[in-house]
């Protein structure tokens, strides 16, 4: 947390929007656990949200990463016009596009799996249950922003299209 609120320019919204995910998905991890005597489904679900919450994690450095190279990208080619300058800065354009992209479809899986927990999980985690899958929700919108603005150049991308899509399935 300290690193976001940082003056360095990563992590910025796109790691926030991970890890709002990661928080999301190990509440879901708990609900799950506490859920193990009243769903015969909860034992998948809590796998399922446990991979969630160690790829969302991943998600956070990996969108530092991203951004960075982005901008170094861009510095790189600083003068160039047309096929050159789009040579050294489309590769790390889609690597800005594809981690936020990932923490997109990792919210939106959560927030799935928050609902069947709120179905079918234990009564007194419900609530837990709801607020995973608001910040889910929450992460795929976060994740879409981001996308969406590195994504100036194209907005009618597939990709913003397809996490526009999730986020709203989600909640968010």
């Amino acid at each position: 947390m300290d690193a976001i609120a940082s003056d360095q320019p990563a992590p910025a919204g796109g790691s926030a929007a991970a890890a709002g995910v990661v928080i999301a998905a190990a509440l879901l991890e708990k609900a799950a656990q506490l859920s193990l005597r009243h769903w015969d489904g909860a034992a998948a679900v809590r796998e399922r949200a446990h991979a969630l919450r160690l790829h969302s994690e991943d998600l956070i450095e990996a969108d530092v990463d991203a951004y960075l190279r982005f901008v170094e990208a861009v510095r790189s080619a600083r003068g160039m016009d047309g096929e050159s300058r789009e040579r050294i800065i489309g590769p790390a354009r889609e690597q800005a596009v594809d981690v936020p992209m990932a923490v997109v479809r990792a919210a939106a899986e959560v927030a799935v799996l928050a609902k069947q927990v709120v179905t079918h999980g234990n009564p007194n985690l419900r609530s837990d249950a709801m607020v995973a899958g608001v910040l889910a929700a929450a992460g795929a919108r976060a994740a879409t922003i981001t996308m969406s603005a590195n994504l100036s150049d194209d907005p009618k991308d597939r990709r913003l299209t397809e996490a526009r899509r999730l986020a709203e399935e989600s909640g968010g």
